[in-house]
C-alpha cells in the first residue's frame, strides 16, 4: 500500500512538474505593452460572406503589377491562415524599437507558404531554422511560420540620439542600440550580456545578407546607368535633351542654369552612405525578429496576457482592444517636454489611464463599447463622482425628432474642482506643488461650492435642429498670363448650422447682469443689443457661418441660439420622448442622424465626383447613439451604429457601402464610348 501511495506520488508530482514548465513556457505579452488585441475570429468569420467579399479583394489586387503576377489564388479566405480562431495583436516601444506583432493560427501550411510567396519580393529566399521559416517581405516586416502557428513582426527601428527634452544626453553609439535591441520589450534599464563566442556560420550568414543588400543596390545603380545611357543615345541622336528635361534646366528667362551646385561625386557618396545605414538598420531588425520569433516557437505557443489588460474584456465581443493610453502620451514626446513645465508632472498624471474597448458587428448595428479607468484609485472615485449629476426635464424637452442630432449632459459641476485638485496632490514633486496645494485649499475654503452650483450644476445640452444652405460672398485670386495677380469677387453656397445650446441656472441674475454688462460696456456694445429679455449678438460683416446669436434666460435656463425661434417649445413624438427619457438616465448621451447631416452639408461637396460619391454613401448611412455612464470602478460609453441597409449583418454593410464607392469610382475611370 505504501509503494503504491510512493508511486502515485511521484506521479502527481511529475506531471505537476510538467504542468509548471508548460506554464512557464508560455509565450508572455510585455506587462508594459501600451496596445493590445483580440481577434475572435470564429464569430466574424460567420459573419463575412466570402463569395461577396472575394471578387472585391481580388479586383482591388489587380491594383497592384506584382501582385497581379505573383497571385495564383482568388480565394482570399484559402490562404492558409485559420479565420475562425483568434488573433492576438500586441504593440511595445522603448526608445530604440517600436515593434508591432501578430499572431494566428494556419490550418493549411502548403496554402500558406503560396499565400507567402505571392506577397514577397520576387527572388527572396525564405530563412530556415531548427523548429520554423521566416521571410522579410519588407526591410521592417517579418513573417515567421511553422506547421500551425504564423507571427508577423513590423519593427521600426530608431537610432538613439542625444533627448532634446532631457538635459542628459542618450549614449548615441551602435552598440548601445544593438544592446537595446536585445533588452526584454519594455525595459527601461539595460544590462550588459556577456560577449558572445565567434560563431562562423552566423557570421557568414551576416555577409550573405550582406550580398543580398549589395545586389539589390546593384540592380539600382543598373536601373540609373540605362537611365543615363538612354539620355546618351537620345543626346547623339537630337543634340540636345527633350523638350520638357530642357524647360526645367533652364531658368525663365532661357539661359542656361549654372551646374556649379550639382556634384557627383558627392550624390554617389552620399548613396553609399545611405545604403550603408540602410544594411545596418536592416541587420539591427532583423536580428531582433529573430530573437522574438526564437522566443515564440522554442515555447508552447500559447499566448499569456496580463490579467490587467483583459480586465474588461467580453469574450463575446467580435474584437477587445486594450490601450495604455498613459504610456503612448507620457513616454513619448509629449510627455518628455512636460520636463520642461513646472506643471508638467500635473499632466502626465492627468493622462495616466487605460482604455478598453469591446466591438461588437450586430445584425442591426455596430456597437463599441469602451471603459476608461485612471490607474490612480482615488483620482478614478474623483471622475466617477462627476458623472453622478441629476436630471433636467427643462433640457430634455428640447430633444426632437427633426433634429440632426443632440449632445446631453447630465453631471456633477461641483465635483469638477475636487477632481483637479485631486489631480494636482498626485502630481508628485515639483517646484510650486505646495503653494499650489495650499492656494487649492484656499479656494476651496474661500469658495461656496453650493453657489457655484447654482450657477452652473451642470446640466446642459446641444441641439443641431438642421443645416440651411446660404450664399455667401468670398475673395478669390486670379493669375494672368504674366502672372499679375487680380482680385476677383465670387459667390458659393455653404451649409449654415441652425442650433440651440442650453444648460440649467439656480442663479438667474447673474447670468442677466454678465449678459446686461455686455451691452453696455464700450467697446462691445456696438455687436451687442437687447430687446425685451433677448440679447442680440451679431457681425460687422455679413459673410460668415454664423451672423448672429440670441442669448436670453427663462426658466432656470440659459439659452445661446442661432435663431430667437429656437426658444419656442416643441411638440415631442413617442419617439422624440422616449430619446429623452433615456437621456435623462445618463450622465452623457447623444444622437447624430448622418444621412440629415449629409444632406444638408450637400453645397460644401462641388464636383461631380465628389456628389457621386456623397451619393452612393448617403443611401446607406444610419443613425449613432452615444450613452456614458459609471460602471464598477471605471467609465463606461456605448456607441451604437444602427445601419439602414439590406446587408445581411453590420460587418458586411461597410463592405458594401465600400463596394457602391468602388463601384462608382470605377464607373468614372472608364473613358466614355463615344
Amino acid at each position: 500500500m505504501k509503494s503504491i501511495l510512493l508511486k502515485t506520488q511521484k506521479i502527481l508530482f511529475i506531471l505537476f512538474g510538467f504542468t509548471l514548465v508548460f506554464a512557464q513556457n508560455s509565450m508572455k505579452i510585455p506587462t508594459d505593452a501600451v496596445f493590445y488585441m483580440e481577434v475572435n475570429g470564429k464569430q466574424l468569420n460567420n459573419k463575412i460572406n466570402w463569395n461577396k467579399l472575394n471578387p472585391l479583394l481580388h479586383e482591388l489586387s489587380k491594383k497592384n503589377k506584382e501582385t497581379k503576377e505573383n497571385l495564383s489564388w482568388t480565394d482570399y479566405s484559402k490562404t492558409g491562415i485559420k479565420y475562425d480562431a483568434v488573433q492576438y495583436h500586441y504593440a511595445s516601444f522603448n526608445d530604440s524599437i517600436k515593434a508591432y506583432n501578430t499572431h494566428f493560427i494556419i490550418d493549411n501550411k502548403e496554402k500558406f507558404q503560396e499565400f507567402i510567396n505571392s506577397v514577397k519580393k520576387k527572388g527572396q529566399e525564405v530563412s530556415n531554422k531548427k523548429n520554423y521559416s521566416y521571410v522579410d517581405i519588407n526591410d521592417d516586416i517579418f513573417v515567421a511560420w511553422n506547421g500551425n502557428r504564423a507571427v508577423l513582426r513590423m519593427i521600426s527601428y530608431t537610432k538613439p540620439y542625444k533627448d532634446l527634452w532631457s538635459t542628459e544626453a542618450v549614449a548615441d553609439s551602435t552598440a548601445v542600440a544593438v544592446d537595446s535591441v536585445y533588452a526584454e520589450e519594455g525595459d527601461t534599464a539595460y544590462t550588459d550580456e556577456p560577449e558572445k563566442p565567434f560563431d562562423y556560420k552566423e557570421e557568414i550568414k551576416n555577409l550573405k545578407d550582406d550580398i543580398k543588400y549589395l545586389k539589390e543596390s546593384i540592380k539600382d545603380n543598373n536601373n540609373e546607368i540605362a537611365r543615363i545611357q538612354k539620355d546618351i543615345k537620345y543626346l547623339q541622336k537630337h543634340h540636345k535633351y527633350p523638350a520638357e528635361k530642357e524647360s526645367a534646366e533652364n531658368s525663365e528667362n532661357g539661359e542656361e542654369m549654372p551646374n556649379d551646385a550639382y556634384d557627383e561625386e558627392e550624390d554617389i557618396a552620399y548613396k553609399k552612405e545611405q545604403d550603408s545605414i540602410r544594411r545596418e538598420n536592416f541587420k539591427i531588425v532583423k536580428r531582433n525578429a529573430e530573437t522574438h520569433f526564437d522566443q515564440y516557437f522554442s515555447s508552447n505557443l500559447e499566448i499569456e496576457v496580463p490579467k490587467e489588460m483583459l480586465a474588461f474584456r467580453d469574450t463575446n465581443s467580435d474584437v477587445f482592444v486594450y490601450t495604455d493610453y498613459g504610456r503612448i502620451v507620457n513616454e513619448g514626446i509629449y510627455g518628455k517636454m512636460t520636463k520642461f513645465y513646472s506643471y508638467g508632472q500635473f499632466f502626465k498624471n492627468m493622462y495616466n489611464s487605460n482604455y478598453s474597448y469591446n466591438l461588437y458587428f450586430d445584425k442591426d448595428k455596430v456597437r463599441l463599447v469602451n471603459n476608461y479607468q485612471h490607474k490612480n484609485a482615488d483620482i478614478q472615485k474623483n471622475i466617477s463622482a462627476i458623472y453622478k449629476g441629476k436630471k433636467n426635464k427643462k433640457l430634455l424637452e428640447l430633444i426632437n425628432e427633426k433634429s440632426v442630432g443632440y449632445y446631453a449632459m447630465n453631471v456633477n459641476g461641483a465635483k469638477c474642482f475636487d477632481m483637479m485638485y485631486n489631480l494636482l496632490q498626485n502630481s508628485g514633486e515639483n517646484e510650486y506643488k505646495k503653494e499650489m496645494e495650499l492656494i487649492m485649499e484656499t479656494m476651496k475654503i474661500v469658495l461656496d461650492e453650493e453657489a457655484i452650483t447654482k450657477i452652473a450644476p451642470g446640466n446642459g445640452i446641444f441641439v443641431l435642429n438642421e443645416l440651411k444652405s446660404k450664399k455667401v460672398e468670398y475673395t478669390d485670386y486670379e493669375y494672368d498670363a504674366d502672372f499679375n495677380e487680380k482680385e476677383v469677387k465670387k459667390t458659393k453656397d455653404i451649409a449654415v448650422p441652425n442650433f440651440t445650446f442650453a444648460f440649467a441656472t439656480e442663479n438667474e441674475g447673474y447670468w442677466n447682469r454678465i449678459f446686461d454688462v455686455m451691452t453696455t460696456n464700450k467697446k462691445l456694445a456696438k455687436r451687442f443689443s437687447k430687446k425685451g429679455n433677448l440679447y442680440t449678438f451679431k457681425e460687422e460683416k455679413n459673410g460668415g457661418y454664423i451672423d448672429q446669436l440670441f442669448f436670453t434666460v427663462k426658466d432656470g435656463v440659459v439659452y445661446l441660439m442661432s435663431s430667437a425661434d429656437n426658444i419656442l417649445p416643441v411638440n415631442q413624438s413617442d419617439i422624440s420622448r422616449k430619446w429623452a427619457k433615456d437621456s435623462a438616465k445618463y450622465p452623457l448621451s447623444g444622437r447624430l442622424d448622418i444621412q440629415k447631416l449629409l444632406t444638408g452639408l450637400d453645397k460644401e461637396f462641388k464636383s461631380p465626383k465628389e456628389r457621386k460619391a456623397l451619393d452612393a454613401i448617403r443611401k446607406n448611412v444610419g443613425e449613432m447613439y452615444y450613452k456614458t455612464e459609471v460602471k464598477g470602478e471605471s467609465i463606461q460609453t456605448e456607441m451604437n451604429y444602427n445601419i439602414k441597409d439590406s446587408s445581411e449583418n453590420s460587418l458586411m454593410y461597410f463592405f458594401d457601402v465600400f463596394d457602391q464607392v468602388f463601384k462608382t469610382k470605377e464607373t468614372e475611370e472608364k473613358p466614355q464610348i463615344l
